[in-house]
């Protein structure tokens, strides 16, 4: 099973992050984040992933009905290594030698380990699953199962308070901003960011909580784009507000909930918050609609921000 935070390798020496979990026709719904090159391997962006493989592997960009959306997929027979996020990290608690930042990893899952997390359930994505981190690089820890994921979250509020782990700085937070490219004010990034718990620092270096529901899929449900909105609701319900995608049930008197592909509005809303939106209207065959934020990667012009929030 394939799930999204995996990674997958072909022979052609290109290393793409699974989105999605299962199969769409035969093939692992991802994109392209690393393509080996002489010196190693290099990291690609969006727009030059999309250039990379047009130029050189247009078999493997793709356009997904189900989510009416283009972007990249692998044919299971193609890949070379499935990279899995439990598999690395049992891996890299069991070896012996360690680099800067898996030393730090290290300590981290101690920490989670010492105050009962079971880090069975947890794993390890981004650079550090595929090997390709530098000494600059932050750890991105994922959570398998809902209880697990606030769990960790607990015991990384819990740690802050004792100081054994940190809270973002100024610098942090500023270059997590411009990575993250969205559309609110600096302020309102941060403001969101603090409360959701699911960042902090260990010794210098930044990481991150990312929940993945592996229990039993629920049937797809294909969605058709109707064009961009904004509007201004209530959250009443946010049980499932950081799933991917991170989804908040709104009472709306036609929409019926808003959901977000990219992670900077995961975990945006608490039930009985007020909120603005900006995304992409889509509606299913039966009539159901939704406000999509992140119908592109980088969701520009697109955001979920709290209005009036709950005391």
């Amino acid at each position: 099973m394939f799930f999204a935070k995996d990674f997958i390798e072909t022979a052609e020496g290109l290393i793409f992050a699974v989105v999605e979990r299962g199969l769409e026709d035969g093939k692992v719904l991802c994109f392209l984040r690393y393509v080996r090159e002489p010196c190693g391997w290099k990291k690609y962006q969006t727009v030059e992933a999309n250039d990379f493989l047009e130029q050189n592997h247009p078999d493997y960009l793709h356009y997904s009905p189900v989510l009416d959306a283009h972007l990249h997929a692998v044919a299971v027979d193609r890949i070379i290594k499935h990279h899995q996020p439990k598999h690395r990290l049992q891996q890299l608690m069991q070896s012996m030698r360690h680099d800067a930042v898996e030393s730090d990893l290290f300590r981290l899952c101690e920490l989670f380990q010492q105050h009962g997390l079971d880090l069975m359930q947890t794993g390890i994505t981004g650079s550090i699953l595929v090997g390709v981190q530098n000494q600059a690089s932050d750890m991105d820890l994922v959570c398998y199962g809902r209880e697990v994921f606030h769990q960790c979250r607990a015991i990384t509020r819990k740690l802050i308070g004792l100081g054994k782990l940190q809270e973002l700085n100024e610098q942090d937070w500023q270059q997590s901003y411009v990575r993250r490219s969205c559309e609110l004010s600096f302020d309102d990034y941060v403001w969101h960011e603090q409360r959701k718990c699911n960042k902090a620092v260990i010794n210098g270096r930044k990481f991150d909580l990312n929940f993945i529901d592996d229990s039993a899929s629920s049937e797809t449900v294909s969605y058709q784009k109707y064009g961009a909105v904004s509007l201004q609701c209530r959250v009443i319900d946010d049980s499932h507000a950081f799933d991917y995608p991170a989804e908040f049930k709104i009472d709306h008197q036609q929409i019926s909930a808003i959901v977000s592909f990219t992670a900077t509005y995961t975990g945006q809303a608490i039930s009985g918050e007020r909120v603005e939106v900006s995304g992409v209207l889509e509606q299913s065959e039966q009539g159901v609609q939704r406000i999509v934020v992140g119908s592109s990667r980088e969701a520009h012009g697109e955001y979920i921000k709290v209005i009036q929030c709950i005391s």
